[in-house]
Formats: structure tokens, C-alpha cells, sequence
């Protein structure tokens, strides 16, 4: 069974990050919300959350790490240390794979992973003049080999389904459950 750690630091967006733990435990993942601090973390929504596991070494057993966004969250992920080096060491790794959303994908930059590589991200000129080195689209979600971008909140449901799909899973009857195939095909 694959494992999937999702990291969370204050100002962390909840739906960017709640959401997919919840998915991917759905569709039978392992799936560890990882404080880069203290257990408990404040959203960037104030919605308090306990961390299942504080960042450490055992993380490299995992087969994934997920970065949400939300301000200041993704900012506080991008400046730790020990999330750039387990970025580095994800993104070298032929089995493993690293996923960012929103205003993430910062982290990739600062990791220096992301040049000639295709992603996406939260729209804005200051993330296309961040992202310079890598061939930015507007997708809704890319996947570049082993890394998987997303643009925010509401591209929340197909971010996660693409990571169940990646990790060897099938996302179709989870989104047959979820009603997800229903909102696709509204109007609404």
C-alpha cells in the first residue's frame, strides 16, 4: 500500500490539504497529515488541525509528499530546510513522486526542480515570473513524470484524483461515489 504524506505549517489551506488526506484515505492510501512543527497547526482559515505525525526522517519511507497551499502555509514550507531536502530527495527518486498546489509550487522553485519541467499553479504574474525556468501552462492538472501541479482550491477533487491514479490506484469509482461525475456534467 502506497504512503502519502501531506505537510501542513501554519497558514496551511485546509480544503487544499484536508481534502486530499480525506480522498486518498478514501481510496484505501495510507495518508499522514505531517506538521512541519508543532501537532497542532492553524489553517490559513483559522481551522486548528492536529498533525498525525511532526516532520522527520521516517518521511523517506513514504512513496509521496503533497504540498498545499494557503498564505502563509505554502511560504513557511518553502522556508524550511528539511522540506526542500525531502523535495530534493523525492523528486530524485524514480519511484517516488512530489504533488504542489496552488501558491506550492514555490517550493518546487526553491527545491531548483522544476526547470524545463511543465506545471501549473495558482494564476497571478507573480507566480508566471516565479516559474520562468519551467514551461508553465493553465491546466487544471499537470503531470510531469513524477511530479503532479495543481492550481487551488476548486481544482482540489481532480488534483487528488490524479494522485490516486499516479500512485497505481483508479480514481472512477471514487468519483462515481463522491458524485464527482455529476458536477462535471452540470451546468452549475
Amino acid at each position: 500500500m502506497s504512503r502519502i504524506a501531506v505537510f501542513l505549517a501554519e497558514g496551511f489551506e485546509e480544503g487544499e490539504s484536508l481534502f486530499v488526506i480525506d480522498i486518498l484515505r478514501r481510496a484505501g492510501f495510507k495518508c499522514d497529515s505531517v506538521s512541519i512543527d508543532e501537532e497542532m497547526v492553524k489553517g490559513s482559515h483559522d481551522i486548528v488541525v492536529k498533525a498525525d505525525k511532526i516532520i522527520s526522517d521516517e518521511i523517506r519511507e513514504y512513496d509521496m509528499i503533497v504540498l498545499p497551499g494557503g498564505l502563509p502555509g505554502a511560504t513557511n514550507l518553502r522556508d524550511d530546510e528539511r522540506v526542500i531536502e525531502l523535495v530534493k530527495y523525492f523528486d530524485k527518486a524514480p519511484e517516488k513522486f512530489v504533488a504542489a498546489i496552488c501558491a506550492a509550487p514555490m517550493i518546487l522553485e526553491k527545491a531548483g526542480i522544476i526547470k524545463g519541467r511543465t506545471i501549473t499553479s495558482y494564476p497571478g504574474e507573480k507566480y508566471t515570473e516565479l516559474f520562468k525556468e519551467a514551461n508553465y501552462v493553465e491546466d487544471i492538472v499537470v503531470i510531469d513524470d513524477h511530479l503532479i501541479t495543481s492550481r487551488g482550491p476548486a481544482t482540489t477533487l481532480p488534483f487528488a484524483y490524479a494522485l490516486i491514479d499516479v500512485l497505481g490506484g483508479d480514481s472512477n469509482k471514487l468519483k462515481q461515489g463522491m458524485l464527482y461525475n455529476m458536477v462535471r456534467e452540470s451546468n452549475f
